[in-house]
């Protein structure tokens, strides 16, 4: 991402003439400066989605008075939109169980830079990964689904969601979490938790998709980003990508494989996502690369 603050504007709204004429002459009318701009029309719903990246310092006030100032605007067209400051990281709570992979390439995304966010904690459902966690310098939080009392994992989700809250997350991010969410909490979270899943949606949707892909004997193995619904990994799709194997392959290969594709799809996604690229239009997602 530039290193220069920027704000970023995206929108969705009924699709007719004059959009972005009027965004781009609020931008311009207070000389605000257009670094980036990207623009798409659903042809079934007739929707229209636009993403904008000002400069910051090219428009005479703040984010908050964007808002304000650009609010009536938006009333006129009927817009879904929302603007953002870069300065401002988005806080990304990782949820994980034993498999380190995405956790790992992350943090390491996270440390050197690459991935511009601030992650206030990592929660897991295992004690494994603590020591890996805290090295880095990141509060972890081990919830089990079933503790010592008894309690079931509706207890322990309303501990996750109280982490979340307490921690003022903005994404929730399932990597390898291996655990299903409750409906509560994908409504509540919607459009804001990730989910990497290792398979070619819809292909092999649910556990085990390698064992199902090897029975299948399949020629291509994937992996999904995606935020979470209700439906088990049925939810939009982000980001995704293929592998190509052959008859040789055992399971245990394509799981290898998978690794790969699975930290590499799932990084894509979260950066598309912090990065406001991402638009919901229904069960699919406009992505501005």
């Amino acid at each position: 991402m530039n290193s220069a603050r920027r704000y970023t504007l995206t929108l969705s709204c009924p699709d007719r003439v004059g959009i972005v004429a009027a965004v781009s002459g609020f931008v311009a009318q207070h000389n605000g400066w257009i670094v980036e701009a990207s623009y798409h029309t659903d042809q079934e719903t007739r929707r229209f989605f636009m993403r904008q990246e000002i400069l910051a310092d090219s428009l005479p006030f703040d984010v908050v008075e964007f808002h304000a100032r650009f609010s009536e605007l938006a009333g006129k067209f009927n817009m879904d939109w929302r603007v953002s400051d870069s300065a401002q990281k988005k806080r990304v709570v990782i949820l994980v169980s034993k498999q380190d992979h995405c956790l790992n390439d992350l943090l390491h995304r996270w440390r050197s830079g690459e991935l511009q966010v601030d992650i206030p904690c990592v929660i897991s459902n295992h004690e494994d990964l603590r020591g890996f966690v805290e090295w880095h310098g990141i509060p972890f939080h081990y919830v089990p689904m079933q503790d010592k009392a008894g309690h079931d994992k509706s207890t322990a989700f309303e501990k996750i969601a109280a982490l979340f809250e307490q921690q003022q997350g903005d994404t929730l991010v399932l990597a390898r979490f291996m655990q299903i969410l409750p409906p509560s909490l994908c409504q509540r979270y919607a459009g804001r938790v990730i989910n990497i899943h290792h398979s070619f949606l819809p292909s092999f949707a649910g556990a085990r998709p390698y064992h199902q892909a090897y029975q299948r004997g399949v020629k291509l193995i994937g992996a999904t980003c995606h935020y979470v619904s209700e439906e088990l990994d049925a939810g939009p799709i982000i980001e995704q990508d293929t592998m190509r194997i052959d008859h040789g392959d055992t399971v245990e290969d394509m799981v290898r494989y998978g690794k790969d594709i699975e930290k590499a799809v799932l990084a894509r996604g979260l950066r598309y996502h912090v990065e406001d690229r991402v638009l919901v239009c229904g069960n699919k997602t406009i992505v501005f690369r």
